[in-house]
């Protein structure tokens, strides 16, 4: 299989599953805004910080409000990690390797890519958000399904595989860092009362306030929200399951050795964490940026191993 197709579909899946995740993140959040008091409000820099894309957001934005927010994470030509910019990154590398794919799969990325263009001003604006980004996320787990049950299990699946399910680890790391960061601004009102709902929003951005209540059966907290999201190896968003499933990709590519010894490591280093620890010695955020150092390991072994260069649209 050449490299640069092999690179093409890897970041086919890492745009698609950003884009689904960022829209995750901005819905949750949304939704939270909403439920809170307004003596208790949310930090919505917060959230661009957690993309890590904040010095981006300073050069071009003299105000951290709601909007300006919503617009860079969701719609902002210069933030090459927004949800427009990422489907359009996306649609660029399945067109190039059409051959690869199922025709289907051409048929809904371009209608994504311009549903999300003509629509953007809704998802900025608060009244069309929640209905706008929900049909972002659903179309990216139309494109995601369809190529896990019509596309042949091989090679380029494989890399599509790695790609999507090291920016679902990435990715659930840094809604864990929304929970790490308290979110909740004072505003001569203590916001711990309401930090169960910011752990509950957090579980619902990943789709895992249903599957925690099933499995973990416990009142919403930090801890355990934290523990299922990170090492809950049955829930296909946690961080372990995510880099099982690098894993397992992998181990069906040739020349395999650095970033298979690589993802070992980081997933044990997942596991092994002491959740109770980090959160009582408040060490959850410096965790969580080295397991995301973890993860960019992979990448840069990834691109090493089988691209031709370090790729130049990278996060």
């Amino acid at each position: 299989m050449l490299s640069r197709v092999a690179e093409r579909v890897y970041w086919m899946a890492r745009y698609v599953e950003r884009a689904e995740n960022t829209a995750r993140m901005v819905t949750a959040f949304h939704l939270l805004a909403l439920d809170m008091p307004k003596s208790v409000q949310l930090s919505w820099k917060g959230l661009v910080e957690v993309t890590g894309n904040d010095e981006l957001f300073d050069n071009h934005y003299q105000r951290d409000d709601e909007r300006n927010c919503v617009k860079f994470l969701l719609a902002d030509a210069d933030n090459p990690s927004s949800v427009l910019n990422s489907l359009r990154s996306a649609r660029e590398n399945v067109r190039t390797t059409r051959d690869l794919v199922p025709s289907e799969a051409w048929e809904v990325m371009n209608e994504l890519y311009l549903f999300a263009r003509d629509e953007i001003d809704q998802g900025i604006g608060k009244r069309g958000r929640f209905e706008f980004l929900s049909s972002i996320v659903q179309r990216c787990q139309t494109l995601t399904g369809l190529l896990a049950g019509t596309m042949s299990h091989d090679a380029a699946y494989d890399f599509i595989r790695l790609g999507r399910n090291l920016e679902r680890a990435d990715m659930s790391t840094r809604q864990i860092d929304v929970g790490a960061l308290k979110l909740l601004k004072k505003d001569g009102e203590d916001p711990e009362p309401y930090e169960g709902l910011l752990w509950t929003s957090i579980l619902r951005s990943e789709s895992g306030f249903q599957m925690y209540r099933q499995h973990v059966k416990r009142r919403i907290n930090g801890v355990d929200v934290v523990r299922f999201l990170l090492q809950d190896n049955a829930f296909p968003r946690s961080v372990t399951h995510a880099l099982t499933q690098v894993q397992d990709a992998l181990e069906s590519l040739p020349n395999n050795e650095v970033p298979l010894r690589l993802v070992i490591q980081a997933r044990r280093h997942a596991m092994n964490a002491s959740v109770d620890e980090l959160l009582a010695e408040d060490g959850l955020h410096d965790f969580v940026d080295r397991l995301q150092q973890d993860i960019a390991d992979i990448h840069g072994a990834n691109a090493e191993t089988w691209f031709l260069a370090a790729p130049a649209h990278a996060a």
